[in-house]
């Protein structure tokens, strides 16, 4: 007998969680909107997500009667467990992976995705179903937690937004993007600290002083600070 999912929200999270979970054999319930009363959504099922933006988390929380057969999660990278109260098996799922619509974010999902869990153990079984790997991530941890997936995720995609800007006319962002993947792979093989070259990693001030006094004003903050943090990887 599978499973049964109901998610709360109609967004990109939990429209990929809902078909990546059918795609592996769940039943999974029609979601429930904005305009839909949750105060029933834990009954008749296993799994209560919780797929809202994080202010509304745990309002939407308290509306839903609680079930003692069903786990309620929420989604929520910087969000503990408290956000939940009232419901006997509460837990937190949350994928570490970009999901730009449902059905690209399914497909993320069942490829080896990494998940931060916490609170009851179904969501580990969840993960263990899509084929992912998962870590535990303590309730005191979470922000700091999620502000390093902002930086791994957001925060590249600033900086290629700054490398689309900087770059001369007729240089492809594409182009960057192979360079990208490159230095992926070496941070995966040898960490940040091996995988870094360039001016910082030689000690060359005069390229970086070179490369400043080429650039717009705008952009010479966020390359200074991207420099500094670069000196910290230099032993």
């Amino acid at each position: 007998m599978s499973r049964r999912l109901r998610v709360v929200g109609a967004g990109r999270a939990g429209g990929a969680l809902g078909l990546a979970l059918e795609g592996v054999g769940w039943t999974v319930e029609l979601a429930l909107g904005r305009g839909d009363d949750p105060a029933g959504a834990a009954h008749g099922v296993d799994l209560l997500v919780l797929a809202v933006p994080d202010p509304a988390i745990s309002g939407v929380a308290a509306a839903v009667d609680p079930d003692p057969d069903t786990v309620v999660a929420h989604l929520a990278g910087a969000l503990g467990l408290d956000v939940l109260a009232g419901h006997p098996r509460p837990a937190a799922l949350h994928p570490l992976a970009a999901l730009p619509d449902a059905e690209t974010g399914a497909a993320r999902l069942v490829d080896g995705a990494w998940f931060a869990v916490a609170g009851d153990r179904l969501v580990e079984q969840v993960v263990a179903d899509l084929g992912g790997h998962a870590f535990t991530v303590a309730d005191e941890d979470r922000t700091r937690y999620h502000a390093a997936a902002v930086i791994a995720s957001n925060h590249l995609v600033a900086l290629l937004g700054q490398v689309e800007r900087v770059a001369p006319e007729g240089v492809p962002l594409v182009a960057f993007l192979a360079l990208v993947r490159g230095t992926v792979d070496n941070v995966a093989a040898l960490g940040p600290a091996g995988a870094l070259t360039g001016p910082v990693a030689r000690g060359d001030r005069a390229t970086v002083e070179a490369h400043l006094a080429a650039l717009p004003g705008a952009e010479r903050p966020a390359y200074e600070a991207m420099a500094a943090e670069a000196r910290k990887l230099v032993g």
